[in-house]
């Protein structure tokens, strides 16, 4: 399977939403490679397209391989169940993901923190600001890696001992900027950098536009702390805006130049923003909702019923996993590695029950991501007694 989600990577203009058609009818990746020509042909594949199928590059495959046999490197095909649900509901989801780091930061509640790569002194300290204490509170933040604003974002993060994403514009094995590598690398002991480029693709201006389509795909929200009129981090809120995510602006100085493109937001409806409340306030019902689809994605894959019906709020600790969990959860902070091991579950359900728990005040979330029981919910010990939810 992963050679043919390889093969399939280095084909050209074969996009995640035509192989979401094509799949299903031809029998998945690996019968996609293995047709006859004439029948690619009848698929509507050009000759680029039915030769890479065919004839993928020797060089180009010992590099991919090479790559993936390091540590802690994945490739999520489209069509793979790790997938994250978010960017798969997009119009032009990415066909594979090069992922090198935690796969399962991909399907955390992630908010977007983008801005200039030459902000202002101020700038940087409100992303920095924006960035930790949204790391702290749980939530994943996810940027391009580029300079300014966004490395100022994923080291928030990194010293909130929270996961980070960043999104790539070159392949996996690559960081641009090249003096970002420090950053990189404790991003993947810490969270996860994701590309749709394989392997050895350099930075190229056209790659950047399709890079901001993925952080805004990935995420509940984007918060744009500076830019100017031209900045790239207009494109992704407003990619952020068609995908149906909510965009935050931070408003600014009317001599500041790199205010002006967040007052043109805020002009077209982005969300004027003065502190964290107001973005935690609109995008935890829509956490809630993406935890959902992740706990009903991992109860598929435990093959129960894909329609089953979800509990009722007032009975999510009668759930037997989540039973599990609640017994797992005391009240000195822990990991949630610590928690899944302890309950016997998923990371990745853990991660989602916990956010779930979080949303109904059971549990708090401390630095480095740990959790523990809120100190309110003592009586929730007591035999036969349900949690306050």
């Amino acid at each position: 399977m992963r050679t043919a989600w390889m093969t399939i990577a280095r084909t050209p203009g074969l996009g995640g939403r035509r192989l979401l058609e094509l799949l299903p009818a031809v029998g998945g990746p690996e019968a996609l490679c293995a047709a006859p020509r004439a029948e690619l042909r009848a698929m509507g594949m050009d000759e680029r397209q039915v030769e890479a199928l065919k004839n993928p590059a020797p060089a180009d495959r010992d590099r991919d391989r090479a790559w993936l046999d390091g540590p802690d490197r994945h490739l999520v095909g489209v069509t793979d169940p790790d997938y994250p649900a978010l960017l798969l509901n997009t119009s032009s989801p990415p066909a594979v993901l090069w992922v090198w780091g935690d796969s399962t930061a991909l399907w955390q509640p992630q908010v977007a923190v983008v801005g200039s790569r030459n902000p202002t002194a101020g700038g940087r300290d409100h992303a920095r600001d924006f960035a930790g204490t949204l790391a702290r509170e749980g939530w994943t933040i996810t940027s391009g890696l580029a300079a300014g604003i966004d490395v100022t974002a994923h080291r928030a993060a990194l010293d909130a001992g929270a996961r980070t994403v960043a999104v790539l514009g070159t392949g996996p094995d690559l960081v641009y900027p090249a003096a970002h590598r420090e950053t990189a690398d404790a991003i993947a002991r810490q969270g996860a950098l994701v590309s749709e480029l394989p392997p050895g693709s350099p930075a190229r201006k056209q790659h950047f536009p399709s890079r901001n389509r993925i952080i805004a795909g990935l995420s509940l929200g984007v918060l744009v702390v500076e830019a100017a009129l031209n900045s790239g981090s207009l494109i992704t809120a407003r990619l952020a805006a068609e995908q149906g995510r909510e965009v935050f602006a931070l408003p600014g100085s009317l001599h500041n130049p790199m205010a002006r493109g967040c007052h043109r937001l805020i002009r077209e409806g982005a969300r004027l923003t003065e502190s964290t409340a107001d973005i935690v306030t609109e995008l935890a019902p829509m956490a809630a909702e993406l935890a959902m689809a992740l706990g009903r994605r991992l109860a598929e894959d435990d093959d129960e019923a894909a329609n089953a019906e979800q509990p009722a709020e007032a009975e999510l600790l009668e759930d037997e996993e989540y039973a599990r969990l609640w017994e797992a959860i005391g009240y000195d902070p822990v990991t949630q590695d610590r928690l899944a091991e302890r309950a016997g579950l998923p990371a990745r359900s853990v991660s989602s029950m916990l956010l779930m728990l979080e949303l109904r005040g059971l549990v708090e979330t401390f630095e480095g991501g740990r959790v523990a029981r809120h100190p309110a919910v003592a009586s929730a010990l007591e035999p036969g007694r349900n949690a306050p939810i």
